[in-house]
């Protein structure tokens, strides 16, 4: 993506983070797979809910909360009483200097510009997004 604009770049990145947005529990996968293991460690958190069945039967469970932490932005996304409920935080030194919630467009928004500019410094970043665009 040399030729891209960084505004196109992030509106592709967009469109692509939408692709799998329906089901949080795809979303997360898809998010953890290909951003987790390109990303610094605990860049990207995944909690999950397991009932007693899922337990037994040796399953992941259901996914409670999606955590992306890129620079001084965390992005959370969370099932609220079978609703997904965006958060978007502006964190230094782990204080949280402000806090508001968003719909999931604005929450995809927003993380298609912390990558963005995350892959503009770093080469592990800059890899993570060429992946998900691939």
């Amino acid at each position: 993506m040399p030729d891209a604009t960084p505004e196109r770049e992030v509106e592709l990145l967009a469109a692509a983070l939408r692709r799998d947005s329906a089901d949080l529990n795809l979303y997360a996968k898809v998010l953890s797979a290909s951003l987790a293991d390109s990303l610094p460690p605990g860049a990207v958190r995944v909690k999950r809910r397991r009932s007693v069945a899922e337990r037994v039967a040796g399953r992941e469970g259901s996914v409670a909360e999606l955590d992306v932490a890129l620079g001084e932005q965390r992005l959370s996304l969370r099932m609220d009483q079978g609703r997904v409920a965006g958060e978007i935080r502006h964190e230094v030194r782990g204080i949280v200097l402000s806090r508001r919630r968003v719909g999931l467009d604005e929450w995809i928004d927003a993380l298609a510009r912390c990558l963005a500019d995350a892959a503009a410094s770093n080469a592990r970043a800059r890899e993570a997004v060429e992946r998900f665009l691939g």
